[in-house]
């Protein structure tokens, strides 16, 4: 697959599945604008690739909670490239599993701002710039948002929403000729789940758990999340409105599902 001059925006580039974003569409000819918070790793990501092809990236250090960034952001990407092609909105947070009970208000509030009004202000500002040139918008759901997940209110309330948003934007934008879809990712290897690994009391245990919930017996690899989008962009010219699932069988057959007697992660 090629995506050749064609400028793609990706929010929370620098590490996990947004690196496979970045990585994937600069090698399919992509100029890839990435932001994210934390700038070392950013511009490392960017030292890395233009390497190998000059100019093929830039890293825009940008926080996507602050609405004024992205906007800041999507401004200074046509400022410099005159257009926007596709927008990816990954950018976001699972926080650690907790009960609705200790779960403050304030909690959710904030995660709603990173995870999803981020996501509408982003499509918001960049749409002006996709409707010029019929582009399209995939934005980061979850297969939880879907399914759910014990002791994550908040991020499945979030998720949930993302996918909401993709259908009714999908059906505003149509008539642009604009595509919006969304890619529900099940356990793709990150260093967010390293992360959960290596705190765990049983790190062994606790990778063959991830592993183990997809039929395929492992999880997925960033590399694969950016060609999934990579597809959805230049190949699914007739694709909108789609939840995509990237979850190697997670959400099918039946499993161990009861929860009686238990009482949360902290109690």
């Amino acid at each position: 697959m090629q995506y050749t001059n064609k400028v793609t925006i990706v929010t929370g580039g620098s590490k996990g599945i947004g690196e496979g974003c970045v990585r994937v569409f600069a090698d399919a000819g992509a100029t890839v604008v990435f932001c994210a918070r934390n700038e070392s790793e950013g511009r490392a990501l960017e030292a890395e690739i233009n390497a190998k092809r000059p100019g093929a990236t830039w890293f825009i250090k940008c926080d996507v909670s602050n609405t004024d960034e992205i906007k800041a952001m999507i401004d200074a990407v046509v400022a410099k490239y005159g257009r926007i092609d596709c927008l990816i909105n990954n950018a976001g947070w699972h926080p650690p599993t907790r009960t609705i009970d200790q779960f403050s208000i304030q909690d959710f509030r904030d995660l709603l701002d990173l995870n999803l009004v981020s996501i509408f202000a982003a499509c918001k500002y960049a749409l002006p710039h996709l409707r010029q040139v019929q582009g399209n918008i995939i934005n980061m759901s979850s297969l939880v948002g879907t399914i759910a997940q014990p002791y994550a209110t908040t991020y499945v309330a979030t998720k949930g929403a993302i996918t909401a948003f993709t259908k009714a934007l999908a059906i505003d934008e149509a008539s642009a000729d604009v595509r919006v879809n969304c890619v529900s990712p099940g356990n793709i290897f990150t260093p967010l789940w390293q992360a959960g690994i290596d705190a765990s009391d049983d790190p062994v245990a606790t990778r063959k758990h991830g592993d183990n919930a997809q039929l395929m017996g492992r999880m997925g690899t960033i590399e694969e999340a950016g060609k999934l989008c990579l597809f959805i962009a230049a190949e699914a010219t007739f694709t909108t409105g789609v939840d995509h699932y990237l979850s190697g069988g997670a959400e099918l057959s039946y499993g161990h599902k009861s929860r009686k007697g238990e009482m949360g992660p902290a109690w």
